[in-house]
């Protein structure tokens, strides 16, 4: 029997760009409930791109930019068929992209070792705007995945 459909508490917009996504990504990098810590390492790290960028860009447009090119569209899930469990490549759900794009970039921000996490965090998603980067590189790594096992796609629920 399948589970019962997750009712999801509904977020807020953030006070300074008034965006959804951008207190998705507070909430992400918040660690022990520690949100105005958060807020601050988000807010630094968009005026480091700010400041970073030669050309004057939208922090707000270079996060989306960045959630866009780091979302996977296909994954795999495990499927197990007749005792054999199979990788069976399934499309993501709009709100599980943005999760799991939001998830790789701030991993990969807090891998970097020796930065603080306002640079790393801007950086990471300055490098995932331009195709490149961590985040961008797991999502290549799922999409290679899913394509792999394209076989048994015929098993999917």
């Amino acid at each position: 029997m399948r589970r019962p459909i997750k009712k999801r508490p509904v977020v807020s917009p953030d006070v300074q760009y008034g965006s959804v996504d951008v207190e998705r990504l507070i909430n992400y990098v918040m660690l022990r409930g520690q949100k105005e810590t958060a807020r601050k390492i988000v807010y630094s790290a968009f005026e480091e791109m700010k400041n970073a960028g030669k050309e004057a860009a939208d922090p707000l447009e270079v996060f989306m930019t960045a959630m866009r090119n780091a979302g996977p569209l296909m994954e795999v899930r495990s499927r197990r068929v007749g005792g054999a469990n199979y990788q069976v490549p399934r499309e993501v759900r709009p709100e599980r992209r943005v999760a799991l794009a939001l998830r790789w970039i701030i991993g990969a921000a807090r891998g970097q070792k020796g930065v603080p996490m306002h640079k790393a965090l801007a950086q990471e998603l300055m490098l995932a705007a331009k195709e490149e980067g961590n985040a961008v590189k797991k999502r290549e790594d799922v999409h290679k995945m899913a394509e792999a096992n394209r076989a048994f796609a015929h098993f999917a629920w």
